[in-house]
């Protein structure tokens, strides 16, 4: 096929998939379309190259022996201040030159040099690689140069207000789900491979972070050496965020820049250890912006559990930003601190609505309930105003385990909006038991919710998990992300949700 046809039949690819893939609620989400949508040709998958089955092909070319050892780690306390780097971010490239790659001495690996004689016939000794495996044991130790803090804010007393129940809605009824477009990844919409070296992540949690502006913010992310399935490969970064202006979300959501420490490099926003036992990962959960701050509610996870949908954190946080979400600041005393494993408001999404500015929390991991508190929007950096939801009331505990539970899980990584075109409260989450993303929806936060309806069929434990709704959704019509663990990227998706 001519350049002309295989260009013709990439176009159709990529029209078919802006139409999208249908999902039902009775069919498996995991049979999402393995497509790119990009509409560049050298983001397609390389096609197989046949070649004779030779006695080589059954001999592993390399062997990995790990040698485990004991590694004492020493701490600082506090964590040595940061010292951010930033450059200028590229705009999107023109439509004549939206498939040039913008830094193939970065992103393009080299071809590797044919072989002469194949494997027909060819033996030769797996390569014997020993890799020492450091079993980490940290320990915190004073910081000899701590950074300086800043005054913790006043105390205050917010008071106790009445918060009655409202009758819960029926439960939503959810239309077709479709499969818009790849987000992340080799072939996606904005190409964040060859853009930013984003080539695996997940999640894409959302918010309007100015008026025409959309913030994206990423999990986990890796750069070269990545190799799904799965979180894995070289240059990790905790997160990054993304700024989106695309009003047109049905032939999927372009991300015009991300946030850059180096050209053709998205740069981790929200600092992190790296350190198992410790602080491995600091993970986005929710975002918003009051004027010109934007926040962001974070986890940051000890370690990672042993058995599926678990992990054990340090403490559920809040960072801002001044500067268009470039520089994020830890706020020291915005944490929920994680005691004995079982405390509330690990996992936060928080949203503003009105006067307040609402926290739906979940304990670490999925197996939680779903816990709310609430702020005065010019408070939200003072923990001591904050009122917990519980018994009917608003609550000026200092305890926040001691919220009502809105309804009972096990619930994950909670997406919270006020659809103000539909006059309801929607939230989507994960529900590890029933394998599938859930939505509610209420009157008011503190509900009564609704009982949940499946919005997509997770399948597998892991295989589809996230979920984050679109703020620009409207009507019925909710577009959201979607991460699947087999390609470790993320999808856009429109439901109709009645």
């Amino acid at each position: 096929m001519g350049d002309g046809g295989r260009r013709a039949a990439l176009l159709a690819l990529s029209a078919a998939l802006a139409t999208g893939a249908v999902l039902t609620s009775a069919q498996a989400a995991h049979a999402a379309p393995d497509l790119p949508s990009s509409g560049c040709i050298n983001d397609l998958p390389p096609k197989p190259q046949p070649h004779p089955f030779g006695p080589g092909d059954m001999i592993p070319k390399e062997y990995r022996l790990d040698l485990p050892y004991l590694r004492f780690l020493p701490v600082p306390e506090p964590a040595p201040q940061p010292n951010p780097v930033r450059i200028k971010s590229q705009p999107p490239p023109s439509k004549k030159k939206r498939c040039v790659d913008p830094c193939p001495d970065i992103t393009d690996p080299k071809k590797p040099a044919p072989s002469v004689n194949g494997s027909l016939g060819s033996l030769e000794a797996p390569k014997v690689t020993l890799k020492p495996s450091p079993i980490t044991i940290p320990f915190s130790v004073p910081n000899p140069n701590p950074p300086k803090l800043p005054p913790p804010p006043r105390k205050v007393d917010p008071g106790w207000d009445r918060a009655p129940l409202e009758r819960a809605p029926r439960a939503p009824r959810v239309g077709p789900v479709r499969w818009v477009s790849t987000l992340t990844g080799k072939g996606s919409t904005s190409r964040t491979d060859k853009r930013w070296q984003v080539m695996g992540t997940d999640l894409g949690i959302m918010w309007e972070s100015k008026p025409g502006q959309i913030a994206v913010a990423f999990g986990d992310t890796f750069g070269k050496g990545f190799r799904p399935p799965g979180a894995n490969g070289g240059d990790w970064r905790s997160n990054v965020i993304g700024v989106s202006s695309d009003k047109k979300l049905s032939d999927g959501m372009a991300i015009d820049t991300m946030i850059q420490d180096s050209r053709c490099h998205a740069v981790q926003v929200v600092d992190s250890r790296h350190i198992n036992n410790y602080e491995l990962t600091t993970i986005p959960t929710s975002g918003f912006a009051i004027g010109g701050r934007q926040f962001m509610t974070y986890m940051s996870v000890r370690m990672w559990g042993q058995l599926a949908n678990t992990w054990l954190t340090n403490y559920g946080g809040l960072a801002y930003s001044d500067d268009g979400g470039s520089i994020w600041t830890r706020d020291p005393y915005m944490r929920w601190d994680n005691v004995f494993g079982t405390s509330q408001f690990q996992v936060s999404s928080m949203v503003p609505d009105g006067d307040y500015v609402y926290m739906f929390g979940t304990p670490n991991s999925r197996y939680g309930s779903v816990g709310l508190a609430r702020v005065r929007k010019e408070d939200v950096l003072n923990k001591t105003a904050y009122q917990y939801w519980r018994d009917g009331r608003w609550t000026p505990t200092r305890d926040a385990n001691a919220a009502s539970v809105l309804f009972g899980g096990p619930t994950g990584e909670l997406s919270v909006r006020h659809n103000a075109a539909a006059d309801r409260w929607e939230m989507t989450y994960l529900d590890p038991v029933r394998s599938g993303i859930m939505i509610r929806t209420s009157r008011t936060p503190q509900g009564a919710w609704s009982e949940p309806t499946r919005l997509v069929d997770s399948g597998s434990r892991t295989e589809l998990y996230g979920g984050f709704m679109h703020p620009w959704s409207t009507g019925d019509e909710l577009y959201f992300t979607l991460s699947q663990w087999s390609t470790y990227n993320v999808s856009l998706m429109r439901a109709h949700v009645y």
